[in-house]
């Protein structure tokens, strides 16, 4: 297919030689008319993307005194070509005009395979710089050929703007989006992922019907499978740990006590390893695990009036007692951190403001350093980081939940989310993508993607998540998804698409 442009004022004329043997029935172009050869547009503000590939002419006008005109040339024009008229002249023809025909965009590689091109006129029309544009950005950034200077009309942000003066790297024309990819028929309270010798898990925590329910990847029908259960009884956390290749899971319930499994690969299924104790552990709320200089532990959040927030490290046979934090203050999350390379925990509590822990070496315990100020009836604190900068999300049931970055010696307060109804303020990252989601019982969840210019969070999508309680983003074969658990509703499971808004 080789065109060729004639121009006379406000009109252009394009000549569309063509193979009529490989042509393929295509419908004729909205606002045209079309006969055997040809097709006529008229007062058309761009250039057809496609039409009939048969058709050897089409005729563009915006004045409508010309197109009888210009549809007489193609006629003649269409004989010419009939009577063996040699495509290889129209090689010849090394300028191209489309001056002065209002138009606002033009179709992606317009001049893909003119390389012997001199000279393109654009002059006179009024350009909409968007992506999909930036084809045409590219394309002058890359040719030999000799472009007059034109400019933007919009958006705002390139108004007046030349053209010829923009670079492909001025164009942000990547973005994404959370689409539904599976729903899962069962409502939980908590959702983890984790690999485990080469295979990748999540487990769900189904107080309901009392169990930890395990999925792995199919990797044949790209969808997430039914792999193993662990009766239980009001679970509310089901924690994997691994330590040494081994695989352990911390089963955190309100009734009968909490229970700590190991999965035995030779068997194939899950064996109780052992119990926590019931005298600290009476209500837990959340179950958080770490390492400090090589060895592993566990913190287990309890929300009764007489149990107490409680460390727990691996001897090698079995986890026992490190150490108590503090009773009687009815904490809902703990959160571990490091700030400044040292490690820490923050424990939100019903009943005070969130309370950060430090790492003291010497002893091997937590020390209490500060609290976070003006912040009651913070329900979680969840952290992230930017570059080096280290951040914390907090969530608010009643109130508006918070994000604080740290300065060096407190966490002071950086953005306000109304969040009426909030269980859950998760941080996580996609790739190069930082996001926030803000759950709520009462409305939509809300996602929020960061933006670096702003140095903040701006609101990006919405979901449709009946009370969410948990997020947990997994990467497999490449492809990343967003897992969503939900306490009045079906599990839902999305994946992370990239788009390009240029093509």
């Amino acid at each position: 297919h080789i065109p060729l442009l004639v121009q006379l004022p406000l009109c252009v004329l394009l000549i569309h030689l063509s193979d009529p043997s490989r042509a393929r029935q295509q419908r004729c172009p909205m606002s045209c008319t079309c006969t055997k050869d040809n097709a006529l547009c008229e007062s058309a503000v761009s250039i057809p993307r496609s039409f009939p590939p048969d058709h050897i002419c089409l005729c563009v006008c915006v004045c409508s005194e010309n197109c009888e005109l210009f549809l007489f040339i193609c006629t003649i024009m269409s004989y010419l070509v009939l009577l063996s008229f040699t495509v290889k002249m129209l090689f010849f023809f090394s300028i191209r005009s489309l001056a002065y025909n209002n138009l606002e965009t033009l179709p992606k590689d317009l001049f893909k395979g003119l390389e012997a091109l001199t000279k393109v006129d654009l002059r006179g029309n009024h350009f909409l710089c968007d992506c999909k544009l930036k084809w045409l950005v590219e394309w002058i950034y890359g040719t030999n050929a000799t472009v007059d200077q034109i400019y933007c009309k919009g958006p705002a942000s390139q108004l007046e703007k030349k053209i010829n003066d923009l670079s492909p790297q001025s164009f942000d024309c990547i973005t994404t989006e959370f689409a539904p990819y599976q729903s899962l028929k069962f409502e939980s309270i908590s959702v983890e992922a984790f690999s485990f010798r080469n295979d990748q898990y999540v487990v769900f925590a189904q107080p309901f019907i009392g169990k930890c329910g395990f999925l792995e990847w199919d990797h044949v029908e790209m969808n997430f499978r039914n792999f193993d259960d662990i009766d239980s009884t009001s679970t509310v956390i089901c924690k994997p740990l691994v330590i040494d290749n081994q695989l352990f899971i911390i089963v955190a319930q309100l009734f009968g006590g909490s229970h700590i499994y190991k999965r035995d690969t030779s068997a194939n299924k899950f064996i109780k390893l052992q119990g926590i104790d019931v005298l600290k552990i009476r209500k837990p709320n959340d179950v958080e695990t770490f390492r400090i200089d090589g060895e592993s532990f566990f913190v287990i959040a309890d929300s009764s009036k007489a149990g107490s927030t409680t460390i727990y490290k691996w001897n090698g046979n079995g986890f026992y007692s490190h150490q108590s934090l503090h009773p009687w203050y009815r904490d809902t999350d703990v959160e571990y951190l490091e700030i400044s390379s040292k490690p820490h925990l923050i424990l939100s509590s019903s009943s005070q403001r969130p309370v950060i822990y430090q790492w003291n070496k010497a002893v091997k315990h937590f020390d209490r350093r500060t609290d976070i100020p003006e912040m009651e009836d913070v329900y979680a604190v969840k952290h992230f980081q930017v570059k080096s900068d280290l951040y914390i999300c907090l969530t608010r049931f009643i109130g508006d939940s918070k994000v604080m970055r740290w300065d060096g010696a407190l966490f002071r307060e950086l953005q306000t989310m109304p969040s009426r109804g909030s269980m859950v303020f998760q941080p996580f990252t996609v790739g190069s993508w930082q996001y926030a989601i803000l759950g709520s019982d009462y409305s939509f969840t809300q996602v929020y993607r960061w933006d670096a210019k702003k140095g903040e969070f701006v609101r990006f999508q919405e979901l449709n998540i009946q009370a969410p309680r948990a997020f947990s983003p997994v990467s497999i074969d490449n492809r990343q998804f967003l897992l969503a658990s939900s306490f009045k509703g079906k599990t839902q499971i999305y994946e992370h698409l990239v788009i390009d808004l240029s093509n």
